[in-house]
């Protein structure tokens, strides 16, 4: 399923439901926000988001620990965690959604190209998913996109 089809399905779901989200996104840059808004009636969904690529940005906007950077690095499950929840926080949604990763072409804080977590969180549980994607720069940030979508989705999905 193409990025477009499933963002449609996600806005629908959410309206169907009266439900907002927001997001942080670190390697998708923006991309998966785009994606949502680029949907006719997200504006009743999508309440807004944070983009923070570098570290200090998030701890500057989404409070993440610089201890916790230092010893997991920006591509963890903590940290992945801090910014859904964060997020969701900061914009009052009934859902954040995350993304951090290495998109490459190479190795980035320890990790090598297409190591991702996406973490998406309510105010009952968050849940973290990694990822460990091929392909070029490109294809892994439209993966981790797709991935995003399609996860929240499904944790949507009684």
């Amino acid at each position: 399923m193409t990025e477009e089809l499933l963002a449609a399905a996600l806005v629908r779901k959410l309206k169907r439901r009266g439900l907002t989200v927001a997001t942080a996104e670190s390697i998708t840059g923006g991309g998966l926000a785009e994606a949502i808004t680029a949907i006719s009636g997200a504006s009743a969904v999508y309440l807004g988001g944070h983009i923070v690529y570098s570290d200090q940005t998030k701890v500057k906007l989404l409070a993440v620990p610089k201890r916790v950077l230092n010893k997991e690095s920006a591509v963890s499950e903590p940290v992945a965690r801090q910014m859904a929840e964060e997020v969701r926080r900061t914009f009052a949604a009934d859902y954040g959604i995350a993304t951090t990763g290495v998109a490459g072409p190479g190795r980035a804080y320890g990790q090598k190209a297409g190591t991702v977590w996406i973490a998406v969180a309510s105010k009952r549980e968050t849940v973290a998913i990694c990822l460990d994607l091929r392909g070029t720069r490109s294809e892994v940030r439209h993966a981790t996109i797709e991935s995003a979508i399609a996860s929240f989705e499904r944790i949507l999905t009684p």
